[in-house]
């Protein structure tokens, strides 16, 4: 005989699918395992389905899981929005950004959102690239802002989840910047990881001496006290060009990183679940206006 199923079902059975592990699922819901566990078997035997396949590595969905997985968050959301309007509550996303980008391209964001849905609470956090991917596909972050460039997430250079989606909502250009009269042989450049890092190295060979410093932002001082030169952002740079405090500069032929592509704009690219696209919809205009 089949039960009755209910929204606490589908939300620990939504957590399980995205992690893969009962145990991961159960800290993401400040549950206990035994009890998520019990809720995913109470689910199938209200369903009369299979709908992991327990293994060594994990929770894998079956074909009748994947079914529901498809249409159990937009129920969740659904659900969610019944309830604002009932009681009164406030929409809720939560973004993630890189720091640099936090700082500098989401205010406007922000602001937009606050002005054409005053009931949107907006929360930021600051991760690095890897911390926003993982907390993407686990489910704690809606979104994530990162900076990428191809035609899909992570041809830059950086390992990716599967099956995110994304958008691309604008460009960075990176300008090779100098103190006017400097010497601009060494290179500063950020962090490995780091997108304007993985640029430079794609742009200049391996022989090109290199000072790593912290961020971007440090090398940018780095760079207006004549202590060599720097591929940086437009937005961290464009000021001072246009003071003329720093000044363009070319690298030298035999400096050439061979058969390299090294990218001079790289796409501002929102990522995000499949699942999340119906919340993230008003984010997503805000994003590209």
């Amino acid at each position: 005989m089949l039960i009755r199923v209910e929204l606490r079902h589908l939300q620990v059975f939504v957590a399980v699918a995205r992690v893969g592990t009962v145990t991961g699922a159960a800290n993401a819901l400040d549950l206990a395992p035994a009890s998520v566990s019990e809720q995913v078997r109470r689910l199938e035997d209200g369903l009369g389905v299979l709908l992991f396949d327990r293994t060594p590595r994990g929770m894998r969905l079956t074909p009748p899981g994947n079914a529901l997985y498809e249409r159990a968050q937009g129920l969740l959301d659904h659900a969610d929005e019944v309830r604002r309007a009932v009681t009164g509550q406030r929409r809720h996303v939560t973004l993630g950004a890189l720091e640099m980008l936090a700082a500098t391209r989401l205010p406007a964001v922000v602001r937009r959102l606050a002005a054409r849905h005053p009931d949107l609470d907006v929360d930021v956090r600051t991760l690095n690239r890897g911390e926003l991917l993982a907390a993407v596909a686990g489910g704690e972050l809606d979104a994530a802002l990162l900076l990428d460039a191809g035609p899909r997430i992570g041809t830059l250079g950086f390992h990716t989840p599967a099956d995110l989606d994304f958008l691309d909502v604008g460009e960075v250009a990176l300008r090779l910047v100098a103190a006017p009269g400097a010497d601009a042989r060494t290179l500063l450049v950020s962090p490995q990881g780091c997108s304007i890092r993985m640029a430079a190295d794609r742009m200049f060979a391996a022989e090109v001496p290199r000072r790593e410093l912290s961020s971007i932002w440090t090398a940018r001082e780095w760079i207006r006290q004549g202590l060599g030169r720097s591929l940086l952002p437009d937005f961290a740079v464009d000021a001072d060009l246009a003071a003329g405090v720093l000044v363009p500069v070319s690298p030298a032929q035999d400096e050439a990183r061979d058969g390299a592509d090294a990218p001079l704009t790289l796409a501002l690219r929102l990522v995000w679940l499949p699942d999340r696209e119906t919340a993230l919809r008003d984010v997503l205009y805000a994003m590209s206006a």
